[in-house]
């Protein structure tokens, strides 16, 4: 049986999201009290109720109107990672060890990501991308940049998993082309010893659970 998307409130969506990085430590881990974070993340808010007014989310199909994403320079990737867990799951998400030392860092935002300067900001129309599971990833990324639209990068594959944990199941896991290090690997979040993991797969190699999430636009 079909899922059936579920009608939203987004200004409530959007204060859950806030919720939900708080109750994550993020206002500890990128120095500000409560209060301070939520008055950074607070003027997002007009731009994802205008965004997505009578929208609906249904993370079951991989697909959610938007997310409030924090940037590395906020909160490194090394403390939001182990934040993650599986939808119904308690394992911590953790980064692969075939990241070798220093290599993480690299892994930054591609020119044609066209990533804001700002700590934090939205991400609208969001899809993890199941259709392209079993593609190369580097025709993937092509095909999604014909339709003009923009790859995930590594900060906003944890801010999906960290919302919404339902979009990331057996055989339907995502690459995020929107980071790059400069060499044939892409990033990617799957499951791995029955928790979230970042890891890394060539961008020559396809893999039939794996698919290449992208997203509509960015606002800040």
């Amino acid at each position: 049986m079909p899922v059936t998307p579920t009608p939203f409130d987004a200004g409530a969506e959007f204060d859950r999201q806030v919720r939900n990085l708080t109750g994550r430590d993020y206002p500890a881990l990128s120095g500000l009290d409560p209060e301070w974070f939520g008055a950074l993340l607070a003027p997002l808010r007009t731009h994802a109720v205008a965004a997505e007014a009578g929208g609906r989310c249904a993370p079951e199909t991989g697909r959610v109107p938007f997310l409030l994403v924090v940037t590395r320079k906020l909160v490194p990737v090394e403390e939001t990672m182990p934040r993650t867990v599986l939808h119904g799951g308690r394992l911590p998400g953790f980064i692969d060890r075939s990241f070798e030392p220093g290599a993480l860092e690299r892994f930054v935002a591609t020119e044609e990501t066209a990533l804001p300067a700002s700590d934090a900001y939205l991400l609208l129309d969001v899809e993890r991308g199941e259709e392209f599971c079993g593609a190369v990833p580097h025709e993937a990324m092509a095909t999604l940049a014909g339709r003009g639209r923009t790859l995930l990068t590594i900060e906003e594959g944890v801010a999906l998993l960290t919302h919404f944990p339902a979009v990331l199941v057996k055989n339907k896991c995502f690459s995020l082309g929107g980071s790059r290090c400069g060499d044939r690997r892409v990033p990617a979040i799957w499951i791995g010893q029955k928790a979230p993991k970042l890891g890394w797969c060539w961008q020559g190699n396809p893999h039939t659970w794996l698919g290449m999430a992208s997203a509509g636009a960015r606002r800040v």
